[in-house]
């Protein structure tokens, strides 16, 4: 059973070798990660969808301090959502095996996946993580950020969205504004908090029109939508 109380613990920073920070990912397992398959592109001699181009940092509170915490993992196998669009964001989804496992800690836990009919109602409270930029157009924060943010209406949110949003996308912000993630913080965890204090994963970092803007949410690959897909894919 999933014990992950704290998200923080459940998050982790993505590199490319020689590149610094690109992504996050959310920790599933002691040797799988889930993230967003944009993250896991080529876009020119970026070779993204290599496993041997990235590492992964779990455990990691700091980006420039690692601890006795921190565990740094080659990546062993990529596996994208055969379906993703690159042009729609639908089904922006990947996972990543580590290479090997991963000796789980009070700084390293999985993340609670949702079931199938796990429902996130309008108006609830969540959380991202990660070390995304702080502001449009800035730089990669150098300590974890968390934000807290609410579910919005689909309807609502596709409406603001130009008609985007898909039933495998879920939208969170503060429609006035001031909150969102933002570049860098792609494929990191929306999560909410469940019975007893668990951290459950409700969606994958994935894309929107700048950060914060007003009446401009943050959309999310809606994990409910894909819960069998890790399932057979990773056995988590």
């Amino acid at each position: 059973m999933c014990v992950c109380v704290c998200v923080c613990v459940c998050v982790c920073v993505l590199h490319m070798r020689g590149g610094g920070h690109v992504c996050g990912a959310s920790v599933l397992s002691n040797q799988w990660l889930l993230t967003a398959a944009h993250c896991v592109q080529d876009d020119g001699d970026k070779k993204y969808s290599q496993a041997d181009q990235w590492e992964a940092l779990l455990g990691l509170h700091i980006q420039s301090q690692t601890s006795q915490w921190t565990v740094r993992k080659n990546v062993k196998r990529i596996i994208a959502h055969a379906a993703y669009n690159a042009d729609t964001y639908n089904n922006d989804i990947a996972l990543m095996e580590l290479d090997g496992a991963v000796t789980l800690n009070q700084k390293i836990w999985p993340i609670c996946l949702p079931t199938p009919t796990h429902a996130f109602p309008v108006g609830q409270v969540a959380w991202i993580t990660g070390w995304g930029a702080t502001r449009e157009g800035g730089f990669a924060a150098n300590i974890l950020q968390k934000a807290e943010v609410r579910i919005i209406n689909s309807t609502v949110c596709n409406s603001l969205m130009q008609d985007q949003i898909t039933d495998k996308m879920l939208c969170a912000g503060v429609l006035k504004g001031g909150v969102d993630a933002c570049q860098g913080d792609s494929g990191g965890p929306l999560s909410v908090t469940g019975t007893a204090g668990r951290a459950f994963l409700a969606g994958v970092v994935s894309w929107g029109d700048g950060c914060a803007r007003r009446n401009r949410p943050g959309v999310y690959t809606r994990v409910t939508e894909y819960r069998s897909w890790i399932k057979e894919n990773s056995g988590v």
